[in-house]
């Protein structure tokens, strides 16, 4: 996991629609970038559908939200029209973003280990810095978790 204070690795991924996304286009606004398993299955959803209605708030804060998977940008649309998401899903089928953000490890799963995304969130501040990281975030409660996480970041720049 990437710490707090360290420069967000750099990426180019295609989203949902098969538009190339960077970081550096993000530069000015805050991003939470949030790493998941897998399109459509009941945690991913869960953690999706929420990022979805808190959506308008995060957007109040001028921040962009970013999900990236492993998922194929076909899967990531179904995904994206099935919950009528937002915003942009980015598709790492080469592992280089998720592997930069130090979110690729081993799982254990009914005794069993494999290599996996490690359910994960990052908040990028303007200027491309980790201002926190969460790894190991509960699906259900992490969009909630991050938009808290947000207010405060933007409390204390503001000194309110």
């Amino acid at each position: 996991m990437l710490q707090a204070g360290t420069k967000a690795p750099a990426f180019s991924l295609p989203d949902q629609n098969g538009t190339v996304h960077t970081l550096e286009e993000y530069a000015g606004k805050k991003v939470i970038l949030y790493f998941y398993p897998k399109d459509n299955t009941p945690g991913c959803t869960k953690q999706a559908c929420g990022f979805s209605e808190l959506y308008p708030q995060f957007l109040e804060q001028d921040a962009a939200v970013i999900g990236i998977s492993r998922d194929s940008t076909a899967s990531h649309k179904k995904f994206e029209e099935k919950y009528s998401l937002p915003f942009t899903l980015l598709s790492d089928l080469e592992l280089s973003c998720i592997q930069a953000y130090d979110v690729w490890k081993e799982k254990k799963s009914f005794g069993k280990v494999s290599m996996g995304v490690v359910r994960s969130a990052y908040l990028i501040d303007e200027k491309g810095i980790i201002l926190k990281a969460f790894d190991k975030v509960k699906a259900a409660e992490n969009p909630a978790q991050m938009l808290e996480e947000l207010k405060k970041q933007q409390s204390a720049v503001s000194g309110e």
